[in-house]
């Protein structure tokens, strides 16, 4: 499917933030998961650190991240939370995004990787705000833990569709799981802003969508994502539909009204694009891409 007249991407000042990172020996979802906002992002400069290498144990059809068995994973590199910290200060940030690819060959699933991560920033960045956006450690109380106690500011975790579209999307994700990591973490540490986000264009109703609004909010979320899904690559899920900016402004409406914070809603909204300004002003923009 063509891309419609409201969905325009350029890319954009890429190369001096993609030699610092691999100057670190970093890797970014930016990147790997092939973000439309790649040249927005980059030349801003920030971006969002990958932890744990770039072979996941699972194979989401929506993700073009490689995945892989046991033998094709890297090992936990002791070394990475300060290589992360030391580039996030080399680019001045002020506000630090930290993923990861799913491990689930890892006994805590690379939560005390999450938490070294966010205490070696703490140390170089001690005014910085860090942001996490986890896996959902297949359920795991014990490794969520590990990740709130070194402290975040934001507790990212997407469910990323509507309930019906999980064996689907996520085959080896499961719906309930999710919302019980968010409604854990907001248990475990209230003091933590929670935050998901979702995807449309996948096949979901509106009325799902609206579903789906009200179970996060049942789990405590209070900051929340919604964009247009766009294929990465060929292998990967259609797109079923391109959804217009008017129905985006609609959702947002109906989320703020439900009791969110802060909603970001348009066609390029990707989970952690713009997140310091959303934890700073309640709002994201959509870049004219």
């Amino acid at each position: 499917m063509r891309l419609p007249e409201w969905i325009k991407i350029k890319a954009s000042g890429l190369h001096s933030t993609k030699n610092l990172l691999r100057s670190h020996g970093l890797t970014t979802v930016c990147e790997e998961a092939r973000c439309p906002n790649k040249g927005f992002c980059f030349s801003k400069p920030t971006a969002t650190f990958m932890i744990l290498g770039d072979c996941c144990t699972r194979d989401c059809a929506f993700c073009s991240v490689k995945s892989g068995g046991p033998s094709d994973m890297a090992d936990v590199d002791k070394a990475e939370p300060g290589r992360v910290a030391e580039a996030a200060r080399e680019m001045a940030l002020t506000y630090i995004v930290i993923t990861s690819v799913t491990r689930d060959d890892l006994p805590d699933g690379g939560a005390s990787q999450f938490a070294a991560t966010i205490k070696a920033v703490r140390r170089l960045l001690p005014d910085a705000k860090v942001e996490v956006l986890t896996p959902d450690f297949k359920g795991d109380a014990d490794a969520l833990g590990i990740v709130l106690e070194a402290g975040p500011d934001v507790f990212n975790h997407n469910v990323e569709t509507v309930k019906r579209l999980y064996h689907k999307v996520r085959p080896q994700a499961d719906y309930e799981r999710s919302l019980g990591v968010l409604k854990s973490a907001k248990t475990l540490a209230p003091h933590i802003k929670t935050k998901s986000g979702l995807m449309l264009g996948l096949g979901e109703t509106l009325d799902e969508v609206t579903g789906l609004f009200r179970d996060l909010r049942t789990a405590g979320c209070e900051l929340l994502t919604a964009g247009q899904y766009l294929r990465p690559s060929k292998k990967n899920l259609p797109v079923v539909e391109y959804i217009r900016p008017e129905v985006f402004d609609d959702l947002k409406k109906s989320a703020l009204e439900l009791g969110f914070e802060f909603v970001a809603s348009g066609p390029l909204v990707r989970s952690s694009m713009n997140a310091e300004e959303m934890y700073n002003k309640g709002e994201i923009s959509n870049p004219k891409c």
